[in-house]
């Protein structure tokens, strides 16, 4: 039997979630975005996940896009076939926005197209020293996919986001951090274990408060001040009820350091 194509493994807190086609450069075929979102839709529905960590396997690439050797092989058929993987795709980034748990992307080597899409549509993003980045639907005469347009024209702005579908550029790390698409650039050595210390202290944080913070942030700029303050005096009112909301203000108050549960 043939290895998985994503990697689920879950300890203390984290799953760590891994594109695992490194000989085709973590490119999404179908069974592999099929996958994804299976392991979106796990990690959304365990209560013991309270950080998820999105990588690909190899040094070469995070994940490449789209396997665009599968959209040539049924021209007849091709836009069926995009409906599809695309479904899977969507399905996925979906799945890891409205979790609760904060979703990193270890951005390991080359983020093209629907790569791309995934680390900007994660919480947070780290990338190696060696990481590209670059949009390339339109160089084979496509448009973005996978929430691409939505993510990063908040994250960069729309001219920068238009420059990057229209002109195609190949950006480094470096770059990739200037224009806001990641958080933090670290040596190619140490990505794996500055992902994880990352991920190990939002583990052990207020699971619901951060799905409230993600929440939030993703309605920002679609709606009124007036809206946008009410939802955050619910939000805040509804998480005071928590178990984390409540041992937070209790630890707050007794000068000491909270123990929260996720819960």
């Amino acid at each position: 039997m043939s290895e998985a194509a994503v990697l689920v493994e879950v300890r203390d807190g984290v799953a760590w979630v891994t594109i695992n086609r490194p000989q085709a450069f973590n490119a999404l075929d179908m069974a592999c975005a099929r996958q994804l979102a299976e392991a979106a839709n796990r990690c959304g529905s365990d209560p013991a996940v309270r950080a998820v960590v999105l990588t690909g396997a190899g040094e070469k690439a995070f994940c490449a896009g789209g396997d665009v050797a599968a959209f040539a092989s049924e021209p007849e058929t091709v836009d069926l076939f995009l409906k599809e993987i695309t479904g899977y795709l969507n399905l996925a980034v979906s799945r890891f926005a409205a979790m609760d748990a904060p979703v990193i992307a270890a951005v390991n080597g080359i983020a093209a197209g629907a790569g791309l899409s995934l680390a900007a549509g994660c919480d947070l993003a780290i990338a190696a020293e060696t990481a590209r980045f670059t949009s390339a639907y339109t160089q084979i005469g496509l448009s973005p996919d996978g929430g691409s347009t939505y993510f990063l024209s908040r994250l960069i702005g729309p001219r920068r986001a238009m420059e990057l579908y229209l002109e195609n550029p190949v950006l480094s790390a470096s770059q990739a951090l200037a224009w806001g698409i990641v958080n933090r650039v670290v040596p190619a050595e140490d990505l794996v274990s500055e992902a994880g210390l990352l991920a190990a202290r939002l583990a052990s944080g207020p699971t619901k408060a951060h799905g409230g913070v993600k929440r939030l942030l993703a309605m920002a700029t679609n709606d009124t001040l007036e809206s946008q303050m009410a939802r955050e005096a619910r939000q805040i009112a509804e998480l005071s009820r928590t178990a984390d909301g409540l041992e937070g203000v209790a630890a707050f108050a007794a000068k000491r350091k909270p123990a929260f549960t996720g819960r």
